[in-house]
């Protein structure tokens, strides 16, 4: 391919239809209308696909505030609605939300066409060219599915050109070509999609790939090498079975690996990636391409160091492209280079004998399976060199907490602020709701000031723990507006809880004494 050439593919992103279809996942209609807003503002797709017609309610509160929004920014011609040849039934379900694009659901195979529906193919032909008739005095545009097109072609192909061959000078803007079933891997992409192009060179083919067997980005590819003009996705690669296409890979490899151009704004992918794993419930794992939370975190010592000279390991996927950064884990791989490059991003210096020295504990903690933070190396230096740049303002001196079933936790505690000792005692429910208590009672009674209130707790044995793993507890905090999250580690979860505490204490002793 000319370098010189940049072909412009337009991007479909079905999150809010297909990717609803993953199993737990349901959107309420005003988590929808936010999504499309994301979708179409923050990332630019080029068109949405948000529901499927006549499936409930909810679904028509969803669509009608998705398609009064999108009208009044100008934008409802990049809403559609998957629709079904069922004698106008969709047509009329999507006229009342204000929707004007149907998405039409043909049968793209001849088992479907036999099996599914029981007719022949000519009386579903038939019934096609009577809804896009409808469709056409309605007023609404018409893209047609060609489902289960993979398995057409394997299996079927001339009832694939006897469909297209009656539908090809008809109103249709679009002809989508699934892999329904995700059966089929590049090469068949190639294949198929060359004969589709080849025989019908004025059409618009967009393509739709399943993931079953991991090949969905891989087979986006090879359709965009074959002609294809259009690529189908969904966010974070939602969808049945094994998903969809992720949009932030489809966008990567389009840009990266075929010098393609698009309307997407790929700074905005891995914020809109977070909103959708917060609304659908589906965790992204870490090592998902592009929005995983690891992907750009240099582990080996040795890869620090190559990126310090001439960017010896980095790629065209740079974190900046996609809104996010570089890091640098810290634990038994670390080595030097990671350390230093972490002590960099915090402005602390040391000699190289003190580097030496918490290179060495970093070690000896990643052996003992604790996961160390950027967040945690200036206490590890304070600990190691007995001295720090971010010198700890709070200090636990010492606790104790009781519990006995039946009855309230009890803590007394004492604990040092600013080189001045408090001591105080209180219940609750739970060991560590009573240590918050006792907190409180300091900074609310004595030091006359707010404390923050909790406002989510983590808890995780790293991987590969045993049952006297480590316990990692995350805690998120806010006051005044103001989010911090911190992270303790301790064979004990009460233990671990009260160190993520300490911690945010810290942060929050150091911003008041900035503000003071």
């Amino acid at each position: 391919m000319n370098q010189n050439i940049q072909p412009f593919i337009e991007i479909m992103d079905t999150t809010l239809r297909d990717g609803e279809q993953t199993e737990s996942v349901s959107f309420v209609p005003h988590e929808k209308l936010n999504i499309a807003r994301l979708l179409l503002q923050n990332l630019n797709v080029d068109r949405i696909e948000v529901a499927s017609a006549r499936v409930s309610q909810g679904e028509h509160e969803a669509v009608s505030l998705i398609c009064k929004w999108a009208e009044s920014h100008g934008m409802l011609d990049r809403v559609e609605v998957l629709g079904f040849v069922d004698e106008g039934k969709s047509l009329e379900w999507l006229q009342q939300c204000g929707c004007r694009n149907i998405n039409l659901l043909c049968k793209g195979s001849q088992n479907h066409c036999l099996y599914q529906l029981g007719k022949q193919p000519m009386e579903h032909f038939d019934d096609i060219r009577r809804s896009l008739d409808l469709a056409e005095r309605m007023g609404i545009s018409v893209n047609v599915y060609l489902e289960d097109w993979s398995s057409g072609m394997k299996d079927s192909p001339q009832y694939v050109f006897q469909m297209m061959d009656m539908l090809k000078d008809t109103c249709i803007k679009r002809f989508m070509l699934p892999d329904t079933l995700g059966i089929l891997h590049p090469l068949q992409v190639i294949e198929y999609m060359r004969k589709m192009v080849k025989r019908y060179r004025n059409l618009h083919f967009d393509f739709h790939a399943h993931n079953d067997y991991d090949l969905a980005i891989s087979n986006v590819l090879a359709a965009v090498l074959s002609g294809c003009k259009g690529i189908h996705s969904t966010i974070n690669g939602l969808g049945e079975r094994a998903g969809n296409a992720p949009l932030s890979s489809v966008q990567a490899i389009l840009h990266d690996q075929f010098n393609a151009r698009t309307h997407i704004k790929e700074e905005n992918l891995y914020k809109v990636s977070r909103m959708v794993e917060t609304y659908s419930g589906i965790i992204i794992p870490p090592n998902k391409p592009i929005v995983g939370e690891s992907v750009f975190t240099q582990v080996a010592g040795v890869h620090a160091d190559g990126d310090s000279k001439h960017g010896l390991y980095q790629n065209d996927l740079l974190p900046e492209r996609f809104g996010r950064r570089r890091e640098y884990a810290l634990g038994k791989n670390s080595g030097k280079a990671n350390i230093e490059r972490n002590l960099e991003e915090l402005g602390l210096q040391l000699t190289p004998e003190q580097t030496k020295r918490v290179t060495a504990r970093i070690t000896e903690l990643g052996d003992k399976k604790e996961i160390v933070t950027p967040d945690d190396l200036p206490y590890i230096v304070s600990d190691v060199i007995k001295h720090s740049t971010s010198e700890a303002r709070v200090r636990l001196i010492s606790y104790l907490v009781s519990t006995a079933h039946g009855l309230h936790s009890h803590v007394s505690l004492r604990i040092e602020i600013s080189g001045k000792e408090y001591e105080a005692g209180a219940t609750g429910d739970g060991q560590f709701d009573a240590f918050v208590r006792g907190l409180r009672d300091i900074y609310e009674n004595r030091l006359k000031r707010k404390f923050p209130v909790l406002t989510d707790y983590f808890v995780t044995i790293p991987p590969g723990g045993q049952t006297d793993a480590l316990v990692q507890t995350v805690i998120s905090w806010k006051i005044e507006g103001k989010l911090i999250r911190t992270r303790g580690l301790d064979a004990d979860q009460t233990d671990s809880a009260i160190k993520a505490t300490i911690k945010m204490l810290n942060v929050l002793e150091s911003s008041f004494q900035n503000e003071s």
